[in-house]
């Protein structure tokens, strides 16, 4: 459970009264753009990041100045660093090996772990020797021999070539759910966040804005920057700003009483035509259509209408 946490750099807030809670067993997707502060939210989580108000606790146990080797919290980054001079089994068996556990023991998990995330037949292999997506498996795999109580990603697919990303996200869904502990993984890309999750937390400038399950807030952003983040075109109509998507957004002629924006490119990919707009007051849009005739071209001004839209509150 994180509760009211906070932290600053200097003067300036980063995270600012943060909290929820996270089941046993639940895969949680921390989502929000680039300077949001979910990588500084995991850190303090961790302990390796300095807090100015809030508490911590796993299994009920308060981590107010516990040092971060003493938390029994993987954390996941999204470059993993190997051990040197070692092996991929000495890198997973690292952790085992310095609570002390008898080597019996020691060993039956490292196997374990290395058939779960394909990695037995590099066991002997130097890390310096893997590929990207094979450093992955192994730093997951070295953090859950640790046994942590709480398992914290930091967009591990994010250096990851695009053909091993899917790939990778259904092993790692996988074996986290295996071994039970609650994960908090954090992603700016929101196919990747909505796939993945159990539960969504969206994260803007510091602040925790939206919660729920994948399907409900993508369907029902709370507020014009939770749509705008999550792909949304959002449009001021009649004093009421709605969310309406690239896919149900359509252009036409100009007409009265309609919003009308200034094409800005346009093309297609495959059989998907794309056209980016901009308003009359600077406003960014994006229409997505099947393609029908020819693309109107750049500095052509348009009239808009869709056919559904999601009022937005905030």
């Amino acid at each position: 459970m994180v509760r009211g946490l906070a932290t600053r750099w200097g003067d300036r807030p980063v995270l600012q009264d943060v909290s929820f809670a996270i089941r046993r067993g639940e895969f949680v997707t921390l989502m929000g753009p680039n300077g949001s502060g979910k990588s500084t939210l995991l850190r303090a989580i961790a302990g390796l990041e300095p807090t100015v108000a809030g508490d911590v606790e796993v299994d009920g146990r308060n981590l107010q100045g516990v040092p971060t080797h003493r938390r029994r919290v993987g954390l996941l980054f999204q470059e993993p660093t190997m051990l040197p001079r070692r092996t991929v089994r000495e890198n997973v068996a690292y952790g085992p090996e310095l609570r002390r556990r008898p080597l019996a023991e020691v060993d039956q998990a490292v196997d374990e772990l290395l058939g779960l995330l394909h990695l037995t037949g590099l066991a002997d292999r130097p890390a310096e020797q893997l590929s990207g997506g094979e450093r992955q498996r192994v730093a997951l795999a070295r953090t859950l021999a640790a046994e942590p109580d709480v398992v914290l990603l930091d967009e591990p697919f994010a250096s990851v070539d695009a053909e091993l990303r899917a790939e990778l996200r259904a092993d790692f869904r996988s074996v986290l759910a295996s071994r039970g502990a609650p994960v908090v993984h954090v992603t700016h890309d929101r196919e990747e966040g909505l796939f993945l999750g159990d539960r969504v937390l969206l994260l803007l400038e510091g602040r925790l804005v939206q919660s729920g399950p994948p399907s409900e807030v993508a369907a029902a952003p709370a507020t014009p920057a939770v749509a705008r983040f999550l792909g949304f075109n959002v449009l001021d109509v009649d004093a009421r700003a709605v969310a309406v998507r690239p896919e149900a957004l359509r252009i036409g002629p100009p007409e009265a009483g309609r919003p009308r924006a200034r094409v800005v490119a346009s093309g297609r990919v495959g059989e998907t035509a794309i056209v980016y707009l901009v308003g009359d007051r600077g406003e960014r849009w994006e229409s997505r259509h099947p393609v029908s005739g020819p693309l109107p071209p750049a500095g052509h001004m348009v009239g808009l209408r869709w056919g559904s839209e999601v009022r937005l509150d905030g």
